[in-house]
């Protein structure tokens, strides 16, 4: 099933010399060349620990998957911080990216993201300046003001209710450790100080985007889970950027969910599969759901609701796939795409990351 994205849900459509134009800015990580046609793609891995598994084998899931995308030409993969969720091993997000970067040589690792009222800005930077000295130029630091957590989860990690209100400070707090001169009279970040690790503001409202455009950072909106205001949010971090010392042009990115096998029936196979899963973990999770279970509850006001998370879908054959991936990017007017390839099996989720590379070579070879 492919979620709509052309008409009137996407009247800011750039024009096709805008469009155009786009293709061949400078990334903040990454060089674009004159005969790139399609539009960067990375990973959100979310460390799913799924049924009768462990965290142990999410983890190795994880690097099977960086290791795929490493070899297929992914531009990065992400990890999200989450806490008290059974589902998700990304909790310890630093620890898995280091963890990951130990088995991988060259693809971007990074934070989608940090959730930093959580932690003080000092030892982020310590966190992240370590990752980027092990790892130099492959680490991101993507960063969140909500809490990745329930208000109990809160409670368990001493995180301060107000700590949201000094996100911003926060973030100038955090680029000066990370840079060449702390704000902070006699403290440094040791490691850290000078190494520059890129940093991006994450988000799913006009909060988000307006505080990327002040600071002149790239922004990443979690479309693949919270739509509603993704048109408003990349419009108005363009029309509000400033340049930065990071960032002369804004650089926008958009989460979307990605089911790619060879044939559409089994693609909308494995997309109700999932949409079950997500309305049991949701509605149901202490126990199971039998699939006339899921259906009756997805056919709900409730379940209508929840599914809508899942709207920016391209599930499909690759060829389909990518040509949906491409509209979004054009439609939305992002510079690079963020999938989550949520299919129920490892295999399937490594078959689809494989699937939508293969697309994207034959497009590259034709052109």
């Amino acid at each position: 099933m492919l979620a709509e994205v052309g008409g009137a849900r996407c009247h800011r459509r750039r024009s096709a010399g805008s469009w155009q134009a786009s293709l061949h800015r400078v990334s903040p990580n990454r060089t674009r060349h004159a005969g790139d046609v399609t539009t960067p793609i990375s990973i959100l891995d979310l460390a799913i620990i799924g049924a009768d598994e462990t965290a142990a084998d999410a983890f190795r899931t994880s690097v099977a998957i960086a290791q795929r995308a490493e070899q297929r030409g992914y531009e990065r993969i992400w990890y999200a911080e989450h806490h008290n969720m059974t589902s998700i091993a990304s909790s310890a997000t630093s620890v898995l990216i280091a963890h990951v970067a130990a088995h991988t040589s060259s693809i971007r690792l990074g934070s989608g993201g940090i959730m930093l009222p959580n932690h003080s800005p000092l030892a982020i930077a310590e966190q992240f300046g370590t990752l980027a000295t092990l790892h130099p130029d492959r680490i991101d630091l993507g960063l969140g003001r909500a809490p990745g957590s329930d208000q109990n989860t809160m409670r368990a990690m001493r995180t301060d209710p107000r700590a949201s209100d000094r996100f911003p400070d926060d973030i100038r707090e955090l680029q000066g450790y990370l840079g060449a001169a702390s704000i902070v009279p006699g403290v440094i970040a040791i490691p850290g100080a000078g190494t520059n690790v890129p940093l991006y503001i994450l988000g799913s409202s006009l909060f988000g985007a307006r505080l990327a455009a002040e600071f002149g950072l790239p922004y990443a909106f979690a479309s693949h889970f919270a739509p509603t205001h993704l048109l408003d949010a990349i419009a108005t971090y363009r029309n509000e950027f400033k340049p930065s010392e990071q960032l002369s042009e804004p650089y926008a990115m958009a989460g979307i969910n990605v089911i790619a096998s060879e044939s559409e029936g089994d693609a909308e196979r494995q997309r109700l599969d999932v949409s079950r899963r997500r309305i049991a973990r949701f509605v149901t999770p202490s126990r199971a759901l039998s699939p006339a279970e899921a259906d009756e509850l997805l056919a709900s006001p409730q379940g209508q609701q929840i599914a809508q998370m899942m709207h920016y879908t391209a599930a499909g054959t690759p060829e389909t796939v990518h040509r949906y991936l491409e509209n979004f990017a054009e439609a939305v007017g992002v510079d690079e795409l963020m999938t989550v390839h949520p299919s129920p099996t490892i295999d399937e989720r490594l078959r689809s990351i494989d699937l939508l590379a293969d697309a994207r070579d034959a497009v590259s070879v034709a052109v």
